[in-house]
């Protein structure tokens, strides 16, 4: 995998962009491996792999940023994990697991476009209220299985939710998905790891260029302004890789 150097580029560039907005980045993994042609069955585990040190950095940043609230976060997580485990364990065919994934990354690439907007107004003025504890523990599982079926986070799915029903500030968001994604991936990994008896060769050096590409968005993400046009560039990679999942 590491052969090309294409694709370690493409996971620091998704590192970068995903951690500034508090999530791990697998979208943006899968569409990289997608695009380099890397095997389905590898794909799940290394993007739920790249994840963990992402979402880690992430989750500190944004918490010593006063970024990370509790009270939004564990409704969500408490049902999520055992799910995503449920996830990773069992193992999609090929042709329902390409589909999957390409509507993901679609979905991904509307939320980065949003986000991108967000971003570029602010949050001044924006007001929040709790998480009712049953409707998360109710989307916290739904999402925590989608993400260990298909090797993501579950962030791409979390963060329009929080915001869509004013939960959470644009920031705040960011510190609650990487925190719940960090326990998914770690889930979902556990899942897979258990089904497959092993995991694919060449990590290393993704998981260096990805942790690197974590500090520095996690950064930008937590301290300074988002470079909106590069989250619009990754929303294009998404939807390529999205509709060559779905087509091919």
């Amino acid at each position: 995998m590491t052969d090309s150097l294409l694709l370690p580029v493409l996971i620091f560039a998704a590192a970068v962009l995903y951690s500034a907005v508090g999530h791990g980045g697998a979208s943006g993994y899968l569409a990289a491996m997608a695009l380099i042609g890397v095997a389905p069955e590898a794909m799940r585990p290394i993007a739920l792999i790249l994840n963990v040190p992402v979402a880690s950095i992430a989750v500190i940043r944004f918490a010593r940023a006063g970024n990370f609230v509790w009270a939004t976060f564990w409704p969500f997580v408490v049902t999520s994990m055992p799910a995503a485990f449920l996830g990773g364990w069992l193992n999609l065919p090929t042709a329902v697991f390409k589909p999957v994934v390409g509507a993901i990354l679609l979905i991904a690439a509307i939320d980065l476009f949003h986000s991108a907007g967000r971003a570029a107004s602010g949050e001044a003025g924006q007001s929040v209220r709790p998480v009712p504890p049953a409707a998360g523990i109710a989307i916290g599982a739904g999402i925590g299985l989608l993400s260990g079926l298909t090797g993501t986070g579950g962030g791409v799915f979390l963060s329009p939710i929080l915001l869509f029903a004013a939960w959470v500030t644009m920031r705040g968001s960011a510190g609650v998905a990487a925190a719940f994604i960090l326990c998914n991936s770690i889930a979902g990994l556990a899942g897979t790891t258990l089904a497959s008896g092993g995991l694919p060769d060449g990590l290393p050096v993704l998981i260096a260029v990805a942790g690197l590409g974590g500090l520095i968005g996690s950064h930008i993400g937590a301290r300074l302004l988002p470079v909106v046009l590069l989250r619009r560039v990754l929303a294009l990679l998404l939807v390529i890789a999205g509709f060559k999942l779905i087509a091919f």
